[in-house]
């Protein structure tokens, strides 16, 4: 079987279990994903697995909304828009169901479909990676709904680890060498605390862009040190800098001004 199938049955079911029972106070917490509620986070997941399984956003005005940031964004908002008035039992309901026919979906999947490319939110590439993606964004947003419950975990095991391992080499390059501005031939390293615990070095070559380095330096240019969910809330724009900073959470060596630009900047998801 695919890893992704497990992967994904293993997120969803966490997702299930994290919303059962829950009240409607509850059910309408703001998140750490701006603009949405718990139910919002819900209804976004069910909106995108209906797209893949052929479904059209409902028609909805979402405009004005500034987070709202593209035409990816203004779908997931439609989508999203014609569950709120349903409520958090119903939706859970309907997660459920359409979580349940896209595994039936992925397991009838041929090898040779898996391997196919096509459209990804990363550009072309196999379907597989497409469903790497889609374990990665229900993993962040298991953990906006745990934050705003406050019940974090699911930090360790093999979801998190794929979609934590995802951050390093997909975007932390892009945050330091164009958002922080590192300048050429600066490295930074992330130590990121954790079972098991995860070095991502990034270095700028004097030409061309930043890049992720084989082994970490033992005495890189700016060095952060923080846990998982330090690392996954900055990356994914959850927290801000001051944020982390604030919680103590975030700890820095080196060329602190740099270290610091990096942690204010390390948002790169959609």
């Amino acid at each position: 079987m695919e890893p992704c199938i497990t992967l994904l049955d293993a997120v969803w079911q966490d997702i299930a279990d994290l919303c059962e029972g829950l009240t409607d106070e509850q059910w309408n917490l703001a998140t750490d994903c701006p603009g949405w509620t718990v139910k919002d986070n819900v209804s976004h997941m069910i909106g995108t697995e209906r797209m893949l399984a052929g479904d059209q956003a409902p028609s909805a005005d979402v405009d004005g909304r500034d987070y709202i940031r593209n035409d990816i964004g203004k779908a997931n908002e439609q989508w999203i828009e014609s569950y709120r008035a349903v409520t958090g039992k119903e939706v859970l309901d309907e997660f459920r169901k359409v979580t349940a026919a896209r595994l039936d979906t992925l397991r009838a999947l041929t090898p040779e479909d898996w391997d196919r490319d096509g459209f990804t939110p990363e550009g072309p590439g196999p379907y597989r990676q497409f469903m790497e993606i889609r374990v990665f964004d229900c993993w962040f947003h298991d953990q906006d709904i745990r934050e705003a419950l406050g019940k974090a975990g699911f930090l360790e095991g093999d979801v998190a680890d794929m979609s934590i391992g995802r951050i390093g080499p997909k975007g932390m390059g892009y945050v330091v060498g164009k958002k922080a501005g590192a300048s050429p031939e600066s490295t930074v390293v992330f130590d990121v605390a954790g079972t098991p615990p995860i070095t991502v070095a990034i270095e700028v070559p004097p030409e061309g862009r930043a890049r992720v380095m084989p082994n970490a330096p033992a005495s890189p240019t700016a060095r952060l040190e923080l846990d998982r969910r330090t690392y996954a809330r900055l990356a994914g724009g959850r927290w801000s800098g001051d944020e982390a900073r604030a919680k103590g959470s975030v700890k820095v060596d080196g060329d602190e001004s740099l270290a610091n630009r990096v942690a204010d900047n390390m948002s790169f998801t959609i």
